[in-house]
């Protein structure tokens, strides 16, 4: 009979009564540990440092699915959890299946939560991190190896080397007509790269079904309970470890109604495109149609721009003017807009990757 290394969050519990009983401490920390190597190994024996013993919840095969995109997990969660047995600083292994931790953390109630560098007590989800400290869970943050990661493992595995096809993540919110224009243009092979994932902040749009019929990956990213037009940093955290994973060279932003910011501009700087349905400067920011047409401008236009920690200030990179009629609503200007929008959008991102070495 084959020995199961899964434990149930029953026997975590019942440990975890013990050990507080005994005035000693337990560790929990949690990822999808997909592709084990010499960081985590160091991760986990720093984390089991900490305690008398120490909890690792993987993420389910769905769950990994969901978060990772297609081609993950690389092992199943019965095998994830064999490997991480075999280290001596690993003492239970629980799987969940949702998205989050929160229930595990609920379950569990450790002494201490753990997570690798990459993270900030500020960039953890919103849910746990409201449930770490209701429960009065220590925090702690732990250094990582430098260079070591399961995206460039697996990189390394499958021999990547520079001068393969670029790859794009579309971000949008609404319809998607700018993706699906993008998609096009990457199918008939005029984008000069692939789309490797549309990424969409708000579920069940349009943009969603586009990426569907074109075969792309999908990704709805929870934007947090930021305020209106932000991403939380937890947010930002799992958007930029989802294009490192996805290996994308270039961002193009395709009526993504959230500002961007870092630590995503640092790690793209020069390589975040967006579209404006305006001849910037003039109208920035929202209703920029509407904006024309009450200014009474004579033409307006779409524009092409790099993306900056202002909000569309960015280096302009191109720009197609459209004639404003006089019987013009925002309806039959925005029509015409996309019009050329779709028209350079796809130029514009083919000229970036072009020219990325």
């Amino acid at each position: 009979m084959t020995q199961s290394f899964i434990s149930s969050l029953g026997e975590v519990a019942a440990l975890r009564e013990q050990l507080s009983r005994e005035d000693r401490k337990l560790v929990l920390t949690n990822g999808v540990f997909d592709v084990l190597h010499i960081g985590h190994v160091r991760y986990l024996a720093e984390a089991r440092a900490l305690g008398d013993a120490l909890v690792v919840a993987i993420n389910s095969d769905a769950s990994v699915r969901e978060l990772k995109g297609p081609g993950r997990p690389v092992n199943t969660a019965a095998e994830r959890a064999e490997t991480l047995r075999a280290l001596r600083s690993v003492d239970h292994v629980v799987v969940f299946e949702e998205r989050r931790a929160t229930n595990v953390i609920d379950a569990i109630r450790p002494d201490i939560y753990t997570k690798g560098g990459d993270y900030t007590p500020d960039s953890l989800n919103d849910e746990e991190k409201a449930l770490l400290d209701r429960l009065g869970v220590e925090i702690r943050i732990l250094s990582l190896v430098p260079g070591k990661s399961t995206s460039a493992t697996l990189a390394q595995l499958a021999g990547e080397t520079p001068g393969g096809p670029k790859r794009v993540a579309i971000l949008g919110s609404g319809t998607g007509s700018n993706a699906r224009a993008i998609l096009a243009a990457a199918k008939d092979g005029r984008l000069g790269g692939e789309v490797a994932v549309v990424v969409c902040d708000v579920p069940g749009v349009g943009i969603l079904q586009v990426a569907e019929e074109h075969g792309v990956p999908r990704l709805v990213l929870d934007p947090g309970t930021e305020k209106r037009g932000r991403l939380t940093d937890a947010a930002l955290k799992e958007l930029l470890d989802r294009l490192r994973a996805l290996r994308v060279d270039l961002i193009v932003c395709a009526g993504f109604m959230r500002v961007l910011r870092e630590p995503l501009l640092d790690a793209y700087a020069g390589r975040i495109l967006n579209l404006h349905p305006s001849l910037l400067p003039k109208h920035p920011g929202l209703d920029p149609v509407a904006k024309s047409l009450a200014s009474g401008d004579s033409e307006t236009g779409c524009t092409v721009h790099l993306v900056d920690a202002g909000i569309d200030t960015g280096e302009i990179l191109r720009q197609e003017r459209v004639s404003i009629l006089p019987s013009d609503t925002v309806e039959s200007l925005t029509e015409r807009i996309h019009e050329a929008e779709h028209r350079i959008y796809p130029e514009v991102i083919a000229e970036r990757l072009a020219g990325m070495e």
